[in-house]
C-alpha cells in the first residue's frame, strides 16, 4: 500500500461513525476553509525563509487539507481523491502539448501561448 492509501485509509478512519474523531466527523468545506487558509500560509512562510527543514510538513499539512476535502465528497458520492489526481493529471497534459503531443515550446514565453 502507498503512503497516499495509508493517508486515505486514514481519512476514513478518523470520519467514520462509530469510532472516528468526533471533531473530523463534524467537518465540513466551510468549516475547514479556516484551517486550509492557514496550512498554506504556514506552507507559504517555509518557502519565504527558504525552510527546506519544515517545508515538508507543511507540504503534508496541505495535502492532508485536500484529502479531507475530496473525503468529505467521496462520502457523498460526489468524487474521490482518485478523481481530484487523474483530473489535474489530465491538465498537465492538455497544458503541456510541448512536452506531451509533439508541439514546440523553447522559453517561458512560447509555453504561455500555447496554454491560450
Amino acid at each position: 500500500m502507498s503512503a497516499i492509501d495509508d493517508l486515505k485509509q486514514t481519512m476514513v478512519r478518523l470520519r467514520a461513525k462509530p469510532g472516528g474523531c468526533p471533531w473530523d466527523q463534524e467537518q465540513t468545506h466551510a468549516t475547514l476553509v479556516r484551517c486550509l487558509i492557514d496550512e498554506v500560509s504556514e506552507l507559504i512562510e517555509t518557502i519565504d525563509r527558504g525552510d527546506l527543514a519544515h517545508m515538508r510538513e507543511e507540504l503534508g499539512d496541505v495535502l492532508i487539507q485536500i484529502v479531507f476535502h475530496a473525503r468529505i465528497e467521496e462520502e457523498a458520492g460526489n468524487f474521490s481523491f482518485e478523481d481530484v489526481a487523474r483530473d489535474i493529471n489530465e491538465k498537465l497534459v492538455r497544458r503541456h502539448p510541448h512536452v506531451f503531443a509533439g508541439e514546440t515550446a523553447e522559453t517561458p514565453e512560447q509555453v504561455l501561448v500555447l496554454w491560450n
